[in-house]
């Protein structure tokens, strides 16, 4: 398909930079750039990141391309090309010939956050509506949200097949774009070739990760992972070092992969805790214990085994907590919130960021090994912290999370290395002049709190600490002195001050976070510690004393029937109860239905007819015939052929089930042989 419209190269260029990081991007405005390609009846053509071999690199990601590498648009790749949809399933993008497995890892991890996804992400773009072949992504770097623009050519073979990243829905594109605007951000596709998936964490939310080495993993790592599964996290992993390879086992050496679920199940022998895994090729997966083809399936209840079992080579499979700890090296958690791990409710987190720089022969004065050494050079900061409800003079400890990160040395990420960077704190207990720094003789008289400080070499290096009320030093350096970088120092606590200390010392009073999920991980921190097991009665005086706002005044009644016929489509295990994983999974599930509700019940009579609510399932993505709409509505709606709130979300539960289950049992996707067992089991499920 040929495209008729000429092309706009409009651009423009940023301010340079001594230590050459993002400010050299091109400063671009989106609605300009738009607004003028329409008005002048042409496509975005992005002069400072074009369609061409400078774009892709200058190593040997050269060597992988196609020997006749085009570029195209997507509306001459696809009759019907998609920005984004909704109704396509989670997972659904696959690495292409650029190692990024720890971008993709760290993408597919968003992806599973609609609401973090849609800040990252515009979701509103198309190539119908205002279309003009440019497209704008954000992302967090230093402090900072910054959009990064790109127009919507992308490197595709000769059959016109997608070099780098794509969907398996070949006419959805948001991946692929979102991968050129974050190598344009990196400097070239070249530049992603390597990374960790913290550092595409980070810039996808600001939030602040935490990196927990499985050979050292505390024995409550179970609850650390379910806590973090129904928090506002993001989570990837990844195997021990080596170069990229496929193991016998069937996992890829070297190699990044998102964790996507948890569960634990019941077998004849006891309860098993396993993880979900997904690998970024979207393909190639374990073939160990609980495998798609692993026969300790069959342990389990032929319900269980139906509602979990998927047996697709999509890269998404189950293994054991005890097999995952054993294969994989690295847990990474990316927080939101920072208090994922101190379970304390009530009192907001405030934060400080101050931005800083090593420089050669002033402030870099690398780490502590002698009492001569330029150790106290390095930036000083000093840090008050307290509880705030117990005031200053407190004994109880406080909760405080400090992340160091470093700038690119390069416009180019992968061009210069990462530094070994990490920090050091002490405990100040005299009054001094914070005009001065502290010198050589205090830290060497003055023990460190950290001992010896962990020196990584990684974009942001974190820890968590407690600490009591009172006045600390931190010093962030590199591992050597003499090495220049700059970098961002935060500081996460109920209630602190923060500032450097010298000649230019100014106090930064904490700011607080707004977090609009708070309230609702605070409510289920709460839930968790009350009911780690819901029955129906428990479910039941739970979702009656929920505030309903997007059901205006309707509020709906769930009757105790209703309860347990819920329960039933989510007790896998036939034990009466639900996991509060399992209810965080089912409220995410009823903020959507009510939200499609509302929208069909256009005359607010709290109930929908026929033809709302074939409309309320086709915006719920799920397509049933109209005969198949009618027998639902007679099955499942009251005695007038309506059907209220409750009833939609019991109705709801069952078919994305059945879905699930079908999509769990066929092998074709047209249908699926079911064994006597399973077919008891699923008459009397349905």
């Amino acid at each position: 398909m040929a495209m008729c419209f000429p092309i706009c190269r409009y651009w423009k260029l940023g301010r340079k930079d001594s230590m050459g990081d993002f400010s050299q991007l091109p400063r671009q405005d989106y609605e300009a750039l738009k607004e003028r390609c329409l008005r002048d009846g042409c496509l975005f053509e992005d002069k400072s990141f074009p369609a061409a071999l400078s774009s892709i690199g200058s190593g040997p990601l050269l060597r992988k391309l196609p020997s006749r590498l085009q570029w195209r648009r997507p509306p001459e790749l696809h009759s019907n090309p998609l920005f984004y949809s909704a109704k396509a399933k989670r997972l659904d993008l696959c690495q292409g010939l650029v190692g990024d497995c720890w971008f993709l890892a760290a993408l597919q991890a968003l992806s599973l956050h609609q609401d973090i996804l849609s800040r990252v992400v515009p979701l509103n773009q198309s190539f119908t509506k205002k279309y003009a072949g440019i497209f704008q992504f954000w992302f967090w770097h230093f402090g900072k949200w910054v959009p990064i623009v790109v127009d919507d050519r992308l490197p595709v073979n000769e059959a016109g097949q997608l070099v780098f990243v794509s969907s398996t829905y070949k006419n959805l594109f948001w991946g692929a774009l979102l991968e050129k605007a974050y190598a344009k951000l990196s400097g070239s596709y070249e530049d992603l070739q390597r990374g960790q998936v913290s550092e595409a964490l980070v810039d996808f939310t600001g939030g602040v990760t935490m990196t927990i080495k499985l050979s050292e993993a505390p024995d409550s790592l179970w609850d650390v992972l379910t806590r973090a599964m129904y928090s506002r996290t993001l989570i990837g992993c990844q195997t021990h070092c080596g170069k990229e390879r496929v193991l016998e086992n069937g996992l890829v050496d070297g190699h990044a992969y998102t964790l996507t679920g948890l569960r634990k199940v019941t077998t004849r022998h006891g309860p098993e805790y396993l993880v979900r895994l997904r690998n970024p090729w979207g393909k190639i997966e374990w073939k160990g214990d609980w495998s798609d083809s692993s026969s300790m399936w069959d342990l389990l209840s032929p319900k269980e085994k139906i509602l979990l079992l998927r047996k697709d080579d999509d890269g998404e499979f189950w293994m054991s907590l005890q097999d995952f700890k054993a294969h994989f090296m690295l847990l990474v958690i990316c927080k939101l919130s920072p208090g994922l791990l101190t379970q304390e409710v009530g009192q907001k987190w405030s934060y400080t960021m101050l931005e800083g720089r090593w420089e050669n022969g002033r402030t870099a004065g690398g780490q502590m090994k002698s009492p001569q050494d330029t150790f106290w050079k390095n930036p000083q900061f000093l840090l008050s912290v307290w509880r705030p409800q117990e005031g200053r003079r407190s004994q109880l400890l406080c909760s405080v999370l400090v992340s160091l990160l470093q700038k690119p040395r390069h416009r180019h990420r992968n061009w210069k290395p990462h530094l070994a960077i990490g920090f050091y704190l002490f405990r100040v207990n005299q009054s001094f002049d914070a005009q001065k720094k502290l010198p050589s003789e205090f830290f060497w008289k003055n023990a460190s709190l950290s001992c010896r400080a962990t020196f990584l070499t990684e974009k942001e290096v974190s820890r968590e600490l407690w600490l009591k009320p009172g006045t600390y030093v931190i010093v962030p350096c590199t591992s050597e002195a003499c090495q220049e970088s700059e970098f961002v120092l935060r500081v996460f606590s109920r209630k602190h001050v923060f500032y450097e200390i010298g000649s230019n010392s100014r106090v930064i009073f904490s700011k607080e976070i707004v977090d609009q999920s708070e309230g609702k991980d605070e409510f289920f921190t709460k839930l968790f510690e009350k009911y780690p097991e819901i029955n129906a009665i428990q479910l039941q005086n739970i979702l009656n004393h929920m505030p309903w706002s997007g059901l205006g005044s309707k509020q709906p009644l769930f009757s105790l029937e209703a309860c347990q016929g819920i329960l039933a489509l989510l007790d896998l295990n036939a034990s009466g109860t639900v996991s509060i994983q399992e209810f965080r999974d089912l409220w995410k599930q009823l903020m959507f239905y009510q939200e499609v509700f509302h929208k069909q019940d256009t005359n607010r009579s709290g109930s929908l007819n026929w033809a709302q609510l074939r409309a309320a399932m086709r915006e719920a993505g799920i397509m049933l015939s109209d005969d198949v709409c009618q027998l639902m509505l007679i099955r499942y709606g009251g005695p007038d052929l309506q059907m209220d709130f409750v009833r939609f979300v019991r109705l709801m539960l069952r078919v994305e089930n059945m879905e699930d289950v079908f999509q769990n049992l066929t092998q074709d996707g047209k249908g699926i042989y079911l064994q006597k067992p399973e077919w008891l089991m699923m008459a009397l499920y349905c």
